[in-house]
């Protein structure tokens, strides 16, 4: 069925194109943590294959070689190359746009067209943003294991089972850091001790010069940490201008345990993560310490904010249907130099 206007069809498709750059720009801006990635170079494109692999360097004490000697003794030479990778599933999000013939007709302008095109195509980026933003922060085990693998398995309350296909059970290095304040600090996290908490979890997650860099916090522990500062207002951007900043202002800082990280609200408006709210904000009770250069978002090259195929037009109905979509997963080559805060 022909449209009635039949530049429609090219309006729309170059509207959607002109459109999907800033949106995949929006996405890591949008998100604390994402923002941090990007201004460290870790969004990362991948251009293929059945899974996304994140290699990783670790140590097996059964082939450890190192060793002193003396003279002649005999030195081992046993073959020692703990290199492997741990392997992540590509998840699929897509957002639609449709329009109906009528709505063709009653803005049969290309002005009107596109302004009408302008507010759908910002319903469907917010909403495809919001949904991924939001699954950064879960398991992944959501709409039947078909969601991107975020911080709850990544940097887990109880780091126990298997991510990124290796068994944290058998190898201890994979395991991430977690601190309780019942059960570790011996009270609830507040304002009066979670510096303290922080420092002790800090302290955890460190290695030399590996330590965390970001603090992702939801809204209730966000507050305890802002509380905790009033007296000394140590503040580094009021206006959320910062590197993890983009709506998650004001930004701090954190010194404890000798390390400098900025502090960033994961909440705000729409709250802790919810199984019935998909825009959400990071889940309740919860701060995360990261070490920003062991995390990596893996966009594929090809799905990356950007329409998927051409324009479908209904078989039995006047109207057409526009697709965004996005691929790829959040990933970590090393949980050990992250943690999780849980009350």
């Amino acid at each position: 069925m022909a449209f009635a206007n039949s530049s429609i069809s090219d309006v729309i498709a170059t509207t959607i194109q002109n459109r999907s750059g800033k949106l995949a720009d929006n996405m890591t801006n949008n998100n604390a943590l994402l923002r941090k990635l990007k201004a460290k170079s870790n969004v990362r494109p991948f251009g293929g294959g059945n899974v996304i692999l994140e290699e990783i360097m670790y140590t097996d004490a059964t082939t450890i070689t190192a060793n002193s000697y003396s003279g002649y003794e005999i030195i081992n030479i046993s073959p020692n190359s703990p290199i492997s990778a741990a392997q992540f599933s590509i998840a699929q999000y897509a957002g639609s746009v449709t329009m109906s013939g009528l709505e063709m007709l009653q803005n049969s302008g290309e002005q009107q067209i596109i302004d009408l095109m302008e507010g759908r195509f910002k319903i469907a980026e917010g909403q495809l943003m919001n949904r991924i933003d939001y699954d950064c922060y879960l398991d992944g085990t959501g709409n039947a294991g078909k969601n991107l693998t975020g911080l709850a398995a990544a940097v887990a309350d109880t780091p126990t089972g298997t991510y990124g296909g290796i068994a944290r059970s058998t190898w201890a290095f994979w395991a991430n850091q977690s601190y309780s304040g019942v059960t570790d600090g011996g009270a609830a996290v507040s304002a009066a001790n979670i510096q303290a908490y922080m420092t002790t979890l800090g302290i955890r997650c460190t290695r030399g010069n590996d330590r965390p860099d970001l603090w992702v916090a939801d809204n209730t522990y966000f507050s305890y940490y802002v509380n905790s500062l009033q007296a000394i207002q140590r503040i580094a951007s009021t206006d959320g201008s910062a590197s993890a900043g983009a709506g998650f202002g004001p930004t701090l800082r954190f010194y404890g345990g000798g390390m400098d990280a900025e502090v960033v609200l994961g909440g705000g408006i729409s709250g802790a993560v919810s199984p019935s709210v998909s825009s959400s904000g990071a889940t309740a009770a919860h701060m995360w310490a990261l070490n920003t250069n062991y995390i990596f978002f893996r966009p594929h090259r090809d799905r990356n904010f950007v329409p998927i195929g051409g324009e479908r037009q209904s078989v039995n109905q006047d109207a057409i249907v526009k697709l965004i979509g996005w691929a790829g997963n959040l990933t970590s080559s090393g949980p050990q130099f992250c943690g999780v805060l849980k009350a």
